[in-house]
Formats: structure tokens, C-alpha cells, sequence
């Protein structure tokens, strides 16, 4: 490989990992717009509804 060779992992790198999707209510609620989540009220940390982390992504995306 050479220098300007890049494997498929090499761009964007993220570390993040989601949260645990919840069984059933009660559900978090979304930091940005406090909308349900699918993820179990007990999880600590930012949580976002299905829109937002849409939006969030689009956002911080890399335009190679």
C-alpha cells in the first residue's frame, strides 16, 4: 500500500457505540427535542430519537 492508499476504515473513524435498545416503555427521551427514544429510560449518557441521530450524523459526516 502505498501513502495515498486508504483502506475502508480509514476515513471518518468513530468510537462511539450506541446504547442498549430498551424491551419496552419507559423510553429516554431525546436531549435535543425530548421525543421517546428507543433506548430504556435507565441509560445514562446522550440519547437521541431516530430524527435527531439522522440529523446528528448528516451533520458530522465527512465529505472525503
Amino acid at each position: 500500500m502505498s501513502e495515498n492508499d486508504h483502506g475502508p476504515d480509514d476515513y471518518c473513524p468513530i468510537g462511539a457505540t450506541r446504547p442498549p435498545e430498551a424491551d419496552g416503555p419507559p423510553y429516554a427521551e431525546c436531549v435535543l427535542c425530548r421525543e421517546p427514544t428507543e433506548y430504556p429510560e435507565s441509560y445514562k449518557g446522550i440519547t437521541l430519537c431516530p430524527a435527531c441521530e439522522w440529523q446528528e450524523a448528516q451533520r458530522t459526516s465527512c465529505s472525503g
